[in-house]
């Protein structure tokens, strides 16, 4: 009996441990997340590239893709601006030391002095690089406009 409950015990407290680190992996991802939304709508070069994997590749909506260095450029030298970043419907996926993150992103736009708005929906992928979280990949959709 009493090595029953010890066991019991024992199982309860590793997958705990094991819960616990989902959730701490989880939001550690959440607040890189959001970092890097502060960082879009005040960026600074130095973040930028701390938040950002050597072997990122960002894609627009457009169709455009950015390695790190376009991904840094253009935020730093303001060719792209966000006035404003709000994410909703965010959801996260821990698979080993990669992060899968999706959300919907809307948002005001100052590109090349000329005011925009963005509807997206984008996927993000983080990789544990050394403790930390960084970006590895993103892509964003167009939502289409229904008639």
């Amino acid at each position: 009996m009493i090595k029953t409950i010890v066991s019991l015990f024992v199982c309860f407290m590793l997958g705990s441990t094991f819960l616990f680190a989902q959730s701490a992996n989880e939001k550690a991802v959440a607040d890189a997340v959001e970092n890097m939304r502060k960082v879009m709508l005040a960026p600074d070069k130095a973040a930028l590239e701390n938040l950002a994997a050597d072997e990122l590749s960002y894609g627009h909506s457009n169709g455009l893709i950015e390695d790190k260095a376009a991904f840094v450029e253009n935020l730093a030298s303001g060719n792209s601006v966000f006035k404003s970043i709000t994410l909703q419907d965010q959801t996260i996926k821990i698979a080993g030391d990669v992060a899968i993150v999706r959300h919907h992103l809307t948002g005001d736009t100052f590109n090349k002095n000329v005011a925009g708005k963005v509807d997206l929906m984008v996927l993000l992928i983080w990789k544990k690089q050394k403790g930390q979280w960084k970006l590895l990949a993103r892509q964003a959709a167009r939502i289409p406009v229904s008639q």
